[in-house]
Formats: C-alpha cells, sequence, structure tokens
C-alpha cells in the first residue's frame, strides 16, 4: 500500500513542473519517511516471523521434554515395582533364615541339656532281672510319672517361657523323687524360672538351695554364677562381685569361671 503512495506522488511530482523548489523538498522528504516507514514494517514483520519460528522451536522441544519425561515416569515406576517385589523376597528369606537359625539354636541346646542330664535307669520291664537297690539311681514318682518324664515335661514349660508350669513341675520332681539323679538338675531349672520371671530373690534363695542341698552337683558353679547376676540385678553390686569372685575362686576352670570374670571386667573389677 505504501509504495503505491508512493509512486502516485512520484508521478505527481513529475507531472507538476511548476511545483516551487520547497514544495519539491517537502514532497521528498515525506518520500523518504514513507520509505522509512516501509523499512520499519519489513524489520517488524521479519522479526514477527523470527519470534514465530522460535515460539514453534520452543514448543517442539517442550513436547519432546514432555515425552521423555513421561517415557522416564514408566521407567522410574517399572523400577519401583522390580524393587519392591525383589524387597519383599528378600524379607521373606531373611524371615525363613530366622526361623532354621531359631530352630538350629533350639535343638543344639536340647542335645546340650540332654548331654548334661544324667542317665536314669532303665525300666524294670527291659532288664532281664530285676535290678538290685544298689542298680536302681532314679526313684520314681508317686504320681506314676517317671523323673524323666517329669524333668522332660517342666524343661519343654520352661523353653516355652511357660515358667510358672515349669516351676511347678520341677518342684514335684524334687519333692517326689529326691535322690533322682535329676533331683539337682530340677532345683537349678527352678532358679533359672524364677531369674527369668525377675524375681531375683526367689532366684537367690533356689541358687542357695541347689549350692547346699546338692554340693556335689554340676550345676553348683552354674548356681552360685547366676547367683551373682541376681545380686547385680538387684542393684546389690558389691554381693554381685563377691559371687563372682566365689565362682572363680571355687571353679577356675569352669566356663563359669570365664563368664564371671567377663562379667567382672564389665563391672570395672579386675580379676585373676
Amino acid at each position: 500500500m505504501m509504495r503505491k503512495y508512493i509512486a502516485i506522488a512520484a508521478v505527481a511530482l513529475s507531472a507538476t513542473a511548476c511545483v516551487s523548489t520547497s514544495d519539491v523538498e517537502k514532497l521528498q522528504s515525506q518520500i523518504s519517511d514513507l520509505q522509512d516507514q516501509i523499512a520499519q514494517l519489513k524489520r517488524t514483520a521479519s522479526s514477527k516471523e523470527e519470534v514465530q519460528n522460535v515460539n514453534t522451536k520452543i514448543a517442539d522441544q517442550t513436547q519432546q521434554l514432555l515425552k521423555s519425561n513421561a517415557q522416564l515416569v514408566t521407567k522410574v515406576d517399572s523400577i519401583e515395582e522390580r524393587m519392591n517385589s525383589t524387597q519383599g523376597s528378600v524379607e521373606q528369606t531373611n524371615y525363613r533364615l530366622d526361623r532354621m537359625v531359631q530352630q538350629l539354636t533350639q535343638a543344639q541346646h536340647d542335645i546340650e541339656e540332654l548331654k548334661t542330664a544324667k542317665p536314669a535307669a532303665a525300666p524294670a520291664a527291659v532288664s532281664a532281672a530285676p535290678p538290685s537297690s544298689a542298680e536302681v539311681t532314679v526313684a520314681p514318682a508317686t504320681s506314676g510319672e517317671s523323673p524323666v518324664d517329669l524333668y522332660q515335661t517342666a524343661y519343654r514349660d520352661y523353653q516355652r517361657g511357660n515358667y510358672d508350669l515349669a516351676i511347678a513341675g520341677f518342684k514335684e520332681l524334687v519333692q517326689k523323687a529326691p535322690k533322682s539323679d535329676l533331683a539337682d538338675n530340677a532345683a537349678y531349672w527352678i532358679g533359672e524360672s524364677y531369674y527369668s520371671q525377675k524375681k531375683y530373690r526367689e532366684a537367690i534363695a533356689q541358687f542357695d538351695s541347689v549350692v547346699t542341698g546338692y554340693p556335689k552337683s554340676d550345676k553348683v558353679a552354674s548356681a552360685l554364677l547366676k547367683k551373682g547376676y541376681a545380686y547385680i540385678q538387684l542393684g546389690e553390686k558389691n554381693m554381685g562381685i563377691v559371687q563372682l569372685q566365689y565362682v572363680l575362686h571355687e571353679h577356675p576352670t569352669s566356663p563359669e569361671a570365664a563368664k564371671a570374670r567377663e562379667e567382672l571386667k564389665r563391672l570395672g573389677v579386675n580379676s585373676k
């Protein structure tokens, strides 16, 4: 449109030869302004095209980024799902391993207890001839159950945490078969049951009964050790230390002596 106006102005200029010089100059100035406006319009149009191109590129790049982000989110979700599945499998495996370890530990404990338990005499029905009084080392319980049966039942209760039942069973064995080779063990496990119930005074009294009532028993060292532990649990540290030192003095090479030495070290007491 501007070019049309300029062309018309140029024709008018050539047709008016009688126009004054100032008029010509004025017209030329107007034409120059028009030309500047045309150039400005061209530059503006070019800038708009560039801006449009830039906007188009930005829009394309944004779409690509959104698409990539969606793909990345999908991958992350898949990885998390696999990780959760793997974690669940690991937890199940750990649980099974823990159960197996517990069962193995319990089996080893049972084996050790059976090793330390003193053997009972064979029942009379198995013997080819009636045993003499010298051969009978386990007195039968009056309830009809043998000391071995009473002991095993009470010990199973102890293992399961049924301490009251365990105490009752062990006491029944001691009362009904005081001369049984298992009587000293039963007396000791009564003390252990009290200790597990945190009844430390009762435990101390019971461990004392093992030491005084069965001085030749292989449970004496353990009774002395646990007696020391019980005093420490009651806050009577000095009494506990005395008991632990007594274990070292009377049973220096026993496993209980090693435990007593370790406990004394923890308490800050030097021991030889």
